[in-house]
C-alpha cells in the first residue's frame, strides 16, 4: 500500500504543481494586464489548482500515516534520532505542505469577496504564490527525479 501511494503521490504532485503554476502565472498576468475575471478561464483555474492542492493533501496525509519514513519513524527514533533527510520527510515537508495548502484557500476565500477583476487576480497571484514557494521549497527532489 505504501509503495502504491507513494507512486500516485509522486505522480499528482506533477499535474498539481503544472495547474499551480498556470494558476499563478494567468493570475500575476490578469493583474498586471488589468484583466477582466472570467468564469471559464480563471475562475476555474484557480479552482482546479485548489482541488488538486487538497487531494494532495489528504494523499499525502494519508501517506504520512503508513510511511515508514513519516509517524512510525518519529513513535521509533524520537524526534532527536532522525536523520536530517528523515526530519526533513517526517516533519518539515507535511508542516510546511499544510502551511501552503493553507495559504491557497485563504487566497481562494479572499478572492471569492472581491468584486473588481483586479483586485481577484492580486490576491490569487500573492496567496497562490506564497503556496507554490512553500510547496517547491519542500519537495525531496533528490527522491522525485
Amino acid at each position: 500500500m505504501y509503495q502504491t501511494l507513494h507512486i500516485v503521490h509522486s505522480y499528482v504532485a506533477y499535474v498539481a504543481l503544472t495547474i499551480l503554476i498556470l494558476a499563478v502565472v494567468n493570475a500575476i498576468s490578469g493583474w498586471l494586464g488589468n484583466r477582466m475575471f472570467t468564469l471559464e478561464k480563471d475562475f476555474r483555474l484557480s479552482l482546479f489548482a485548489l482541488i488538486l492542492g487538497h487531494v494532495m493533501l489528504l494523499i499525502g496525509l494519508v501517506l504520512f500515516f503508513v510511511s515508514p519514513n513519516g509517524l512510525s519513524a518519529i513513535q521509533e527514533l524520537g524526534m532527536g534520532g532522525l536523520s536530517s533527510e528523515a526530519r526533513k520527510l517526517a516533519v518539515e515537508h507535511p508542516f510546511t505542505n499544510i502551511i501552503a495548502l493553507v495559504l491557497i484557500t485563504i487566497g481562494w476565500s479572499r478572492h471569492k469577496k472581491l468584486m473588481e477583476g483586479k483586485h481577484k487576480f492580486r490576491t490569487i497571484a500573492i496567496f497562490y504564490g506564497l503556496g507554490l514557494i512553500l510547496l517547491l521549497s519542500m519537495i525531496p527532489w533528490g527522491q522525485w527525479f
